[in-house]
């Protein structure tokens, strides 16, 4: 998300100034699922564990060196970015998926967990992957999954697995299957990718010489919304993963930014200056139907609807300096919007998080630029990081870690942090400017 300069007295299309950019020729080539992936990789740095870790033993699958990819070290690489576990057997050795381990041995070398796997190589590229789990503390065993995968979607195979570790262990859903989007900036050249949750396996949505802004994904995960200005102008488009196809949904007289999606999908809450200063519109995810939902004469941009769709949040200046408000969904037409956010002078970029309780947000404290979140029941709100030029927050989609922009060594990156503030982690390519990143849903 642009950030909004202060009082908001500039349009969005003169914030992009920010950015050192010059429209270049239509310069934009789209990519179907199918595409290469992306070279680079991710770097992956976690700091600020919580203590109480969960000790587990995720061993080596048996006959492992037959896949192009390492399933283990991918499961103990999610385990160890949730933030609740620490793997005790970190080395090659190998423990049997037949049979009953000995809950006492492993009890005595300090794993409250166990994990164990094998894999069978049924011809033609494809594997089968066998998993258990067993609670070593209760002597019984969890179950676990046996897997069909091809080569290709192995990494995927092992982000399943440390999810159904995660949901038996623990009793919540795990995050690992699920997706990223954001901006790969690369001199002057854009890439919309799309990656697993850990920024690995990027691949490429698309590219363009001209900036590519704000992605936001629909509630199943299939499409893509985001501004591209390859048209020397801000237009909102969507984009639908699976075959590259997309569609411009608003190419109105000035600015078209922000897009955000309704809990069901059928429509979004997108910004227009169609009609002067810069305010709150719905649209139909055909690009049908627009039609403004506030009606200030400030400016009012950002939307997001709360996880019920009920209510729309959105940043505006209204009360002089920029802060979050919350409107009916339906708009401004009977009660005005309601502010939100009151501790902090400036504050942007709302998220509001799956189950509705907490709210995500930018606030400039100092000249600093730093992820809040607040309890929504409470009014009570702490800031998530100390950095000072953060931006473009995104809850995951089990609401327990939230995705954002910051800079590290002159260059940005994505980071993400526990909502309780304790884990917190680095993404970054190594050469690359990384930014505006929005969490998958669940895909199932």
């Amino acid at each position: 998300m642009l950030q909004i300069a202060k009082r908001l007295k500039q349009s969005l299309l003169s914030k992009l100034n920010s950015f050192s950019l010059i429209i270049n020729t239509l310069c934009v080539t789209l990519f179907i699922s199918t595409a290469t992936p992306a070279l680079a990789q991710m770097n992956i740095e976690i700091t600020g564990v919580g203590q109480s870790l969960y000790p587990i033993a995720v061993m080596r699958f048996k006959d492992e060196n037959k896949l192009p990819t390492s399933v283990t070290e991918i499961i103990r690489q999610d385990l160890a970015r949730s933030g609740y576990f620490k793997n005790t057997e970190n080395g090659n050795a190998v423990e049997s998926d037949e049979g009953t381990p000995n809950y006492k041995s492993w009890a005595a070398r300090g794993a409250d967990a166990l994990v164990v796997g094998s894999v069978v190589q049924t011809g033609n590229g494809q594997f089968e992957i066998h998993y258990k789990l067993f609670d070593i503390r209760k002597s019984v065993s969890l179950g676990g999954l046996n897997l069909n995968s091809s080569a290709d979607n192995l990494r995927a195979a092992a982000h399943k697995i440390a999810d159904d570790i995660i949901y038996k262990l623990l009793g919540e859903r795990g995050v690992f299957s699920t997706r990223l989007s954001y901006v790969i900036k690369d001199g002057k050249r854009y890439r919309l990718v799309i990656s697993d949750a850990d920024g690995q396996n990027i691949r490429n949505a698309m590219a363009s010489g001209d900036p590519i802004i704000s992605p936001s994904w629909s509630p199943d995960g299939k499409k893509v919304a985001y501004v591209s200005f390859e048209d020397r102008k801000p237009v909102i488009y969507v984009h639908e993963l699976a075959t590259g196809r997309r569609i411009a949904l608003s190419n109105q007289k000035g600015n078209n930014s922000a897009p955000a999606w309704s809990p069901d999908g059928r429509k979004l809450a997108v910004s227009l200056s169609k009609d002067g200063n810069t305010q709150i519109y719905g649209i139909n995810a055909d690009g049908s139907g627009l039609h403004r939902l506030t009606r200030g004469n400030t400016i009012d941009t950002e939307p997001q609807y709360s996880p019920d769709g009920r209510f729309i949040y959105f940043t505006s200046d209204r009360g002089g300096n920029p802060q979050i408000y919350r409107m009916s969904a339906e708009g401004e037409q009977g009660d005005s919007a309601k502010r939100v956010t009151f501790k902090q002078g400036f504050v942007t970029s709302p998220r509001i998080s799956p189950d509705g309780k907490y709210l995500a947000y930018i606030a400039n404290v100092g000249g600093a630029y730093r992820l809040y979140i607040m309890n929504l029941a409470t009014g009570e709100s702490q800031a998530l990081t100390d950095g000072s030029s953060d931006e473009s927050p995104s809850f995951a989609a089990n609401g327990k870690y939230v995705l954002y922009s910051t800079k590290v060594g002159g260059k940005r990156v994505l980071a993400a942090v526990s909502v309780d503030g304790n884990t917190k982690q680095v993404l970054s390519i190594p050469g690359s400017d990384v930014r505006q990143p929005s969490w998958g849903p669940f895909m199932d």
